[in-house]
């Protein structure tokens, strides 16, 4: 059951079987992981393909030094512009590459159970209490625009003390052309009922122009 079902050459009945194998694996795992990674339908889509896809790769090039180079300068070209997936997006397509690789190599039964298995893992340390800590999910990420002519140091200072627990820099970039500034902290608010009146007063700063206040745990890759 273990053992790979390639001979020393692999036979059509041979590379259908790990295609069939790592297809349904492949979307049973996608439909697992939709209840816990919110992502667009064509992500879930090709993380159920990709296990064949690696599969199909590693079976032809297995044992071929040459085939080996010509794939990896093939997938040399090839430019991938998207935008940058979240955490649990890039672990849910590693373990569908690792599970590829097994079934590349004939070991159906070991791709099945790392696929499952770890897809099962996600589910499980995703429901339990583990990780959490309540400060840091208390965090949150606040974006203040502010026009060119305002210097914005020690200008919200007032307004943090009174409304804070802390505030940290997290950075500062221009916008609208370079005629604004966008000044990013790491807050924390002494009372979530303060929340619209604390917004209210950095608007009175910054001429009414955009504020936003998100979880920070949920923008840390928009940093």
């Amino acid at each position: 059951m273990f053992d790979s079902i390639y001979s020393s050459a692999v036979t059509p009945l041979q590379f259908f079987l790990m295609a069939g194998a790592a297809l349904a694996a492949g979307v049973f795992y996608s439909w697992i992981m939709s209840f816990r990674i919110r992502s667009a339908k064509r992500f879930f889509i090709v993380t159920a393909l990709i296990p064949f896809v690696v599969g199909a790769v590693i079976t032809f090039v297995n044992g071929s030094i040459g085939a080996g180079v010509a794939i990896g300068g093939a997938f040399s070209l090839i430019r991938f512009r998207s935008a940058p997936g979240g955490a649990d997006e890039i672990a849910a397509i590693l373990a569908a590459m690792g599970s590829g690789i097994a079934f590349g190599m004939g070991y159906v039964a070991y791709g099945v159970i790392i696929l499952l298995g770890l897809a099962l893992l996600f589910l499980l340390f995703s429901s339990l209490p583990l990780f959490e800590h309540k400060g840091a999910a208390e965090d949150q990420l606040l974006r203040i625009t502010i026009p060119e002519s305002l210097a914005y140091d020690g200008t919200f200072d007032e307004i943090f003390s009174r409304y804070l627990k802390k505030a940290e820099n997290a950075g500062v970039k221009t916008t609208g052309m370079g005629s604004m500034f966008r000044l990013s902290y790491k807050v924390r608010l002494k009372d979530p009922a303060e929340e619209k009146e604390f917004i209210d007063e950095l608007r009175t700063k910054n001429g009414n122009l955009e504020i936003a206040l998100l979880p920070f745990a949920e923008t840390q890759n928009q940093l």
